[in-house]
């Protein structure tokens, strides 16, 4: 059976890039995956998953909870880094304790997933996503990471956030029946959006108030909290600059914890309780780098690659090219695409075909609302059997590609507020871009990992960027990898972190 999907997931899109900065990581990774049981490629066969290393004073051997396999599933899985793991256990001992909350399990786990992001559960499970870890720049940094998000949990705010939503939730379904209006509805869902936003900054002051605290307890330099916080606000705006979108172009730790000058102000005043910048506290930097060096950067080859407006999936064996200007998220359940301010969007999924079934037939099942029947045009692509066609929404039109590769359906959805024939022939060139990978694909889908290098008596950072110019504005991705300001000089036999493929 074909997977039907709604306009109403593409307003929800179009809402998702409007509140996406005050959305949870969890919110804002499920929310871009609606079609059901659509994904990039099929669902794995079940398999008995390897534990997670245990740190001192974990719940080893606990139950996987629904929440904790579905935040896992929506990151990309679980990044089994042996050395890293054992590394983050001995910060975590160090942490626990100064804590107060000796009661308290914690057990960290790392997350299979380029964006910047740390969150925990109410049950003491703290995640941390290699993209942070490549960003932190020393111990410290961790540290302060790991000491926020264990004052998430001893403050209770995941919880006090729940019931805070649940009352906002209420709140809209009872507005929504008394106004009866569509677009009214969507502004008191928008008052509510600001309001949750408003509530989880306190909680993220009041976490790096508690956080920063414990970390100086625990003999760590408290100042790496700023340090962080400011190398996440220009990590993100970096981004956001590379892919021409006005936000942080993916769900990332930007989205709930929000980089601002006055949280890194905050952040630095509490600081300075305990002491002078660089007269206490630990930084343990070489430590770091030495426990992340190898680590994995960037997207996971075997989950598909996103390189500018290209997205190639090597295990699937296929490559296309988006329209130009669009910005690519790789989700687990499908590949979004955002456009003209959000004006243009796209989705890339597949669904189980059968092999007697013509693909013609399957884009006309009605997967979609709103298909025009008669525009279904049966055609080939790379060699490939495919069929495109048209579909009308109220406030959405749509351009559909469907291509049969390997018993999938793969669907691409393109969607326009007004689908001029000059947007359309642009959603056409695209979809018929999909062809079966090549060898200038799967050099382009190249792995890269963190490599720890020794400046030499020559290096600058000129020099260093050089070792990485594969990636977009190699320069800036260096300094504010390694926390260092432009044009101040490299520190001969000093560890660096760069890039490599």
């Amino acid at each position: 059976m074909i997977e039907r999907v709604s306009e109403g997931w593409w307003r929800r899109l179009q809402a998702i890039e409007r509140w996406r900065s005050m959305l949870t990581p969890l919110t804002a990774a499920l929310c871009l995956g609606l079609a059901g049981c659509a994904s990039i490629e099929a669902p794995p066969a079940p398999a008995n998953v390897a534990p997670i290393a245990a740190a001192p004073r974990t719940s080893a051997g606990a139950p996987v909870s629904p929440e904790r396999k579905r935040l896992i599933d929506a990151f990309g899985g679980e990044y089994y880094a042996p050395s890293t793991e054992t590394y983050l256990d001995g910060v975590l001992a160090k942490l626990a304790p100064a804590s107060g909350a000796s009661a308290q399990p914690y057990r960290v786990a790392l997350l299979n997933s380029p964006v910047v992001n740390a969150f925990a559960l109410p049950s003491g499970d703290i995640f941390i996503t290699r993209g942070l870890l490549a960003l932190a720049d020393d111990t410290s940094e961790i540290a302060a990471v790991m000491a926020h998000e264990i004052a998430h949990v001893t403050a209770r705010h995941a919880t006090q956030r729940a019931e805070f939503e649940k009352t906002a939730a209420l709140f809209n379904r009872v507005n929504a029946q008394v106004l009866g209006q569509p677009q009214a509805a969507d502004e008191a869902e928008a008052r509510s959006q600001l309001a949750i936003a408003r509530f989880s900054r306190q909680q993220e002051f009041e976490a790096d108030q508690i956080g920063i605290k414990d970390t100086a307890n625990a003999g760590f330099d408290p100042y790496g909290a700023s340090r962080f916080l400011t190398a996440l606000g220009e990590w993100s705006a970096l981004r956001a600059s590379i892919s021409g979108a006005g936000t942080a172009d993916r769900p990332d730790m930007m989205a709930t914890h929000p980089s601002t000058p006055e949280r890194i102000s905050q952040a630095v005043a509490e600081a300075r309780q305990f002491g002078a910048p660089a007269g206490v506290g630990s930084r343990g930097r070489d430590a770091y780098l030495a426990a992340i060096d190898g680590l994995a950067f960037g997207d996971d080859p075997s989950q598909g690659v996103v390189r500018g407006t290209t997205f190639i999936h090597p295990k699937l064996g296929f490559a296309f090219e988006a329209p130009e200007g669009f910005t690519l998220e790789n989700q687990t359940s499908a590949l979004i695409g955002v456009g003209q301010a959000g004006g243009e969007a796209l989705r890339v999924d597949s669904v189980a075909i059968a092999d007697s079934t013509p693909v013609a037939s399957a884009i006309a099942s009605g997967w979609i609302d709103g298909l025009k029947t008669t525009s279904v045009e049966a055609m080939q692509i790379g060699g490939l059997e495919a069929a495109t066609a048209v579909a009308q929404g109220e406030q959405w039109s749509f351009r559909l590609g469907a291509v049969r590769l390997n018993g999938r359906l793969y669907r691409l959805i393109f969607a326009a507020r007004s689908l001029s024939p000059a947007v359309d022939s642009e959603f056409r060139a695209s979809l018929q871009s999909f062809h079966l990978i090549n060898a200038q694909d799967s050099a382009l889908a190249a792995a890269q990992t963190i490599k720890v290098v020794a400046a030499g008596s020559t290096d600058t950072a000129e020099s260093m960027a050089t070792r990485m110019a594969f990636l977009s504005r190699p320069l800036d991705q260096f300094l504010i990898l390694n926390g260092l300001e432009r044009d101040v000089p490299l520190v001969a036999g000093q560890h660096y972190k760069i890039v490599a493929e």
